[in-house]
This record gives structure tokens, sequence and C-alpha cells, in this order.
């Protein structure tokens, strides 16, 4: 077919965007400016735009824009007839004399620019005058609607390579296919609710058959399904952070050494995860104690997305993610017993599979006209059952390289919605963990100060681990 549908949970991302809510995923990435350098002292970035061009033919997406079915408006992939690289790989400069700061409030001011939903969702920006040329950055908005974390990964070894390398491969001819017309597009749709009831039949049918066996997947995932359904019915504590939100936004980050990381879990026990997750609960309590908010009584929970994505899925795009909620123990103020009760949470929530209840919810979306999608998306911004989004996605663990120049760091930025006012990224490259801020820019005008209670945090735990902090690398660029 010369088209493909969207998901329900790709769908969903297209629903939730709003002129206040964009829903694209971006990254700020740090390269060393190296052959990719002119004389003139810039960088070459027609050459980085063929680079570009010529891997495109391995993700095809990105050169799909969006059409719709008739009645229904479910949305599809289809060819992008007039797609221009020239558009998406876009080229600026800092002014003198370019440093983080600098970077950081351009990296913000494109967060808060919504995608143009008749091209392809996505945008490349060059950056140079780092340091006076001797390194650049790469800013990247894909949205969300397309990927999810970890295809965001996969598809870095599509762009960069782990040796440097200067050769551009000449890409095959791309010949747009024919854009369906409107009957063929209301004729598969016609088709595919035709066949609704049967597949549900069918898989019902499977489910009680299944059911019956104690050690089936079906009971685990029913369970799976109950636990996530409670969880989100939770009305969640209201703090400064979740307020009704603009379209400005303001990103921050922090590097630290990923050995630390590990050196505090080997330690204290749990995983890396854990530990990350013991820093943002005292990174919150010392940043809303601040705001003098009374944490004791705080009902304060995050949403951690949860890769389902299988073997088989690596390397494709679309959204295989699903979620856990996990209730911070802000009124614990011991960082060694706050860490231990993370750990028993997230030991809970693995033994319950509450990721695959969710991705059960999800599929059972597939079969939702987009209509009472819309109106169950719009009702759930009102009621989020978390205060926060912390997600962490582990990246390669060896320089890779873009056209030769090496990459230093890579922060994330993930998109926000109505009442939800900061989110945190997580991103593990080349024995670095990359902590990347996203928040309203009115909400919190502050986040410096939620940044730097995160590093205060990992620090207690490094003393409670009877560790000697490092150096901070946080503004080593």
């Amino acid at each position: 077919m010369s088209y493909t549908w969207l998901t329900a949970l790709d769908n969903s991302f297209l629903i939730a965007e709003s002129p206040k809510s964009h829903m694209h995923i971006a990254g700020t990435a740090l390269y060393e400016a190296g052959p990719l350098r002119t004389d003139a002292g810039g960088i070459d970035v027609e050459r980085l735009r063929a680079y570009v061009e010529s891997r495109l033919h391995l993700i095809p997406r990105y050169r799909q824009v969006l059409g719709y079915v008739p009645l229904e408006q479910w949305p599809v992939w289809v060819d992008d007839r007039h797609f221009n690289i020239h558009y998406h790989v876009r080229h600026t400069s800092l002014p003198r004399p370019g440093d983080t700061r600098q970077l950081k409030r351009l990296a913000g001011r494109i967060m808060s620019q919504q995608l143009d939903r008749s091209k392809p969702l996505w945008e490349m920006w060059i950056v140079e005058g780092l340091q006076g040329g001797e390194h650049f950055a790469v800013i990247t908005k894909v949205h969300h609607c397309m990927i999810d974390g970890m295809s965001s990964v996969d598809l870095l070894t599509v762009l960069l390579a782990i040796a440097p390398g200067d050769a551009i491969e000449a890409p095959p001819r791309w010949l747009p296919r024919p854009a369906p017309d409107w009957w063929d597009l209301l004729g598969a749709e016609a088709l595919r609710r035709a066949q609704a009831p049967f597949e549900a039949a069918r898989g019902f049918r499977r489910m009680i058959e299944e059911s019956s066996d104690p050690r089936s997947n079906v009971r685990v995932m029913l369970r799976a399904m109950r636990d996530m359904l409670r969880s989100s019915i939770r009305f969640v504590s209201d703090t400064p952070l979740n307020r009704p939100i603009g379209p400005h936004r303001r990103v921050d980050w922090l590097a630290m050494p990923l050995d630390d990381v590990k050196a505090v879990k080997h330690a204290l026990g749990g995983t890396l995860n854990d530990v990350v997750l013991a820093t943002v609960t005292g990174a919150i309590q010392r940043f809303l104690e601040g705001r003098r908010v009374n944490v004791d009584v705080l009902d304060f929970r995050v949403m951690a997305p949860v890769s389902v994505r299988t073997e088989r899925e690596r390397g494709t795009l679309g959204n295989r993610v699903s979620a856990w909620i996990i209730e911070l123990p802000l009124a614990e103020r011991d960082p060694r017993r706050r860490l231990a009760r993370i750990c028993e949470h997230t030991a809970r929530l693995k033994d319950s599979k509450q990721a695959m209840g969710a991705a059960a919810l999800t599929a059972a979306a597939e079969w939702t006209p987009s209509t009472l999608l819309s109106l169950a998306a719009r009702m759930m911004t009102r009621a989020l059952p978390f205060n926060l989004v912390v997600t962490n996605v582990p990246g390669p663990q060896v320089p890779l390289y873009f056209l030769g120049a090496r990459m230093i760091d890579n922060f994330g930025h993930i998109p926000l919605v109505d009442y939800l006012g900061v989110g945190i990224v997580l991103f593990s490259y080349a024995g670095t963990l990359c902590w990347g801020f996203t928040a309203d820019w009115d909400l919190v005008p502050d986040l410096h100060e939620l940044v730097a209670a995160m590093r205060d945090a990992f620090a207690e735990l490094q003393a409670a681990a009877g560790i000697e902090p490092a150096t901070p690398t946080s503004e080593r660029a």
C-alpha cells in the first residue's frame, strides 16, 4: 500500500497537541567541529545536509506527511511529493561568545515552536559559533507520533558512526508513491471496522481459554490492568509544578559520570534507575521546600515510560512504550532509606507487571474511534495521575561521530501537557549520564535551582555510600 496507519498510541500524541502543548521530542547534542570546520571558522552545513539526505532511505518516515481517513479522520502516513531537505536541516549561529547559556535559551525557543503538520514532522538545527568555533551543536526535533525514546536511540545508528569518517554514499533514487485517494482510504477504513468485531471476538475467546491456565500470561495481564487502572484513578497532590502551562519552554541540563552513579548502585543496592529516582526524590524535596511547600503531606508520583519494544522491532519507528506510576517518598529525609523505599516500590511494579497492563490498555484503544480518543485525551490532561515524567533511555557507551565530528553530549527534551510543568530525560552515552530538563517558561523560572538540587541530592547519596564526590561535569562543554 502507498500509506501506513498510525497506531492508537501514535495518534494519541497528535490528539494531545494544542497551541500550548507541543508534542515533539527534542535533543541538543554537542560536537567537536573537527573536519567539519570551514576556513572561515564556521561549519560545513551543505556537507551535513547532503549526508543527512543520503541516509533518509533508511528512515522513510522522515519523508512522509500525515493524511486522514475521510469521516473518521484517523491519520495515515503518505509520501511527501514536495519534500525539501533545506526546510528540515536548518542553519543558525549563536552570538559571541557562544556559550552554554545561550545554547540553552536557543533550544528552549526551538522547543516552543510547533511543527508544521503539512510537512514531515521533524527539524534539525545546525548551531555554530560555540567556543569560538571549536564546537557546534545539533538540535533535533521530531514529533512524538513518529518515535519514542528507544526508537530515537536506534536512529542514532543511522546518522552516526562508531568511527570517524567523512564518506557520503550515493543514496538510491527516491520516488514518492502516489497518495491514496478519498475512496481508497474510506474503503480501507470500512474494511478495518468490519473486521473489528471478529478480531475482538477471537481475542476474547482466546483470552478465556488461556485464563484457565494458572501459569498463563493472561491472568498476569488482567491483574496488571487492574493495578494500572487503580493507580490511574487516584488523584495526586497539587504542587507549584502542576498548573496550566503556556506555550513557551526553558531547558537546562546536567552531566554526571556514569561510573559515579554505578558506584552508588553497587554500594547501596537497587538498579541504576532506582538511584536516578532516589536522586529525583531528594531534588524535588529540596526544590519544593525552597518554595515553602510542606512535602510531608504530598502524594507525589512520577510517570516512568517503559519500553515494550522487542528485538525484532529495533530500528523501527513509532511508539512501543508503556508506563510505570511510582510514588516518590518525599517525606523521607534519609537518603539511604529513600533509595530503599524506591527499590521496594519498583520491585513490586516488576512483580505486578504494571507496564504489561498499560500496554494491554493501549492495544485495546486500536479499535476506538478517533473522536472518542480525542475526548479521553482532553479529559486526562485535566486529571493526570502523576506530577512529573522521568524517562531513562540507555544509549551507546562508545563515542559516535557525525561525518567525523565526535559527539560529546546529548541532552533530551520532552513534551509537556497541561498541568505538567516539568519533564526529565536521562540518556547514557560514552560513560556520561546526561540529564535533560524541560520546563514551562512561566511556571518554573527557577529551573536552574532544580538542576542544582539534583546535583546536591546525588552528592547526598554518594555521601551515604561513603563515596567522595567527583568534580562536577555539568558545565564541561
